[in-house]
């Protein structure tokens, strides 16, 4: 279940990925499956090449890709999600998202 952004944040990050950029989006999140992790990061592109050589410098795999929707993209959580936010200069998404 996501929570915690707002729609002009969605469509920021859907008209982004449709361009061909490396959208990000982060918002709360939770999953059974992951107890301790409280928020995901959603990296997408609608050039799937260009998401997997970008997936490619941080580990990330191909098969990892959900393409289940409009939007291919990663999700990436816990230590992954803040090295890489990090990395990418986008770690104050996280960071507001936690102090609010």
């Amino acid at each position: 279940m996501a929570f915690g952004i707002k729609r002009p944040q969605l469509n920021h990050w859907k008209q982004a990925a449709k361009s061909g950029e490396i959208a990000f989006l982060t918002h709360y999140w939770l999953d059974d499956r992951f107890p301790d992790c409280t928020t995901v990061t959603k990296v997408a592109c609608c050039d799937v090449d260009r998401l997997i050589e970008w997936g490619s410098k941080y580990g990330l795999k191909k098969e990892w890709i959900h393409v289940r929707d409009e939007f291919p993209h990663f999700d990436l959580f816990g230590q992954w999600q803040e090295q890489i936010l990090r990395q990418e200069g986008q770690l104050d998404q996280l960071t507001t998202l936690l102090h609010k």
